[in-house]
């Protein structure tokens, strides 16, 4: 029975499916080696590590609470544990202060400006899972939410931003709403049914093309990071394996078929693992 519990506790911060925290945790070690010129060192690869799955494992909890009155209507989602009865929401409520309060112990061992910013990303957080009731574009929120770990990686290092910090995070953001569009096209007849609202309702039979363009735009951002931090071949060959994975992307979602379209958004963290990887390599050769 105990054991039971704490299967339902992993399941409601989906640490059974860690695609999520992948997706947030390459373009944050990303940052942090770029911000460091290479090995960051234990101390702050620890904390951007595990604050990244705390921070994670947190919004998903908030998440669920926001859409317990909606998730058991959705096909994706009607097995989650709050909808389903195995957690109440003060037992959910119970558990996300405690992963927010581990994630502040980590980042509280940094520097005051990224516990700063760690405290405006989680309010934006803790935004996110309302706005799909108000906005067509929560997309956009949840990418700004996602791209944070990017300022505080460069504050962690250097107590500072730059534009370096400012171009990775609008690369991170183009790439998230086209990703999350993606995701969000999974479960647009159910959303519509709901009233509820998200790019892929917005963009309607534009959707293809959009996430085209959006894809476009992440791809000229990372040549723009290509330049302004003086990266070499590795990082070249990064970018054109991203190309062909975004290229198989609009293959998989040519028929908006659900289950394609779902497979679309699940490869994303491959590429954000080959353009952590091409990071790695360039600056360990040239550094």
């Amino acid at each position: 029975m105990a054991t039971s519990r704490y299967f339902h506790f992993l399941r409601l911060a989906r640490l059974d499916k860690p695609v999520g925290s992948y997706l947030l945790l390459w373009p944050t070690l990303s940052a942090l080696w770029l911000a460091s010129q290479g090995w960051p060192g234990w101390h702050l690869f620890l904390v951007f590590t595990l604050g990244t799955l705390l921070t994670r494992s947190a919004g998903c909890v908030i998440n669920d609470i926001a859409d317990r009155k909606f998730d058991g209507l959705v096909k994706r989602t009607i097995d989650r544990p709050i909808p389903r009865g195995d957690i109440k929401v003060t037992e959910a409520l119970i558990f996300m202060t405690l992963l927010c309060l581990l994630a502040l112990l980590l980042v509280a061992t940094t520097n005051l400006n990224t516990v700063l910013l760690a405290f405006l990303g989680a309010t934006i957080a803790g935004i996110y899972p309302y706005m799909k009731q108000y906005t067509y574009m929560p997309q956009v929120i949840l990418g700004i939410t996602f791209s944070f770990g990017i300022p505080m990686a460069f504050t962690a290092v250097h107590n500072d931003v730059s534009k370096l910090t400012g171009l990775l995070f609008i690369a991170n953001l183009i790439w998230i709403v086209s990703y999350d569009t993606e995701y969000a096209m999974v479960d647009r007849d159910d959303d519509l049914k709901l009233g509820l609202k998200s790019s892929a309702i917005l963009f309607g039979d534009l959707d293809k093309f959009i996430i085209g363009a959006l894809q476009l735009g992440f791809l000229c951002s990372l040549l723009l990071i290509w330049k302004v931090a003086n990266l070499h071949w590795p990082f070249l060959i990064g970018i054109f394996i991203a190309i062909i994975i975004l290229a198989y992307q609009q293959f998989l979602i040519k028929d908006r078929k659900r289950d394609r379209c779902f497979q679309a958004f699940l490869i994303n963290h491959w590429l954000g693992l080959i353009i952590f990887l091409s990071i790695v390599i360039d600056l360990f050769f040239y550094t």
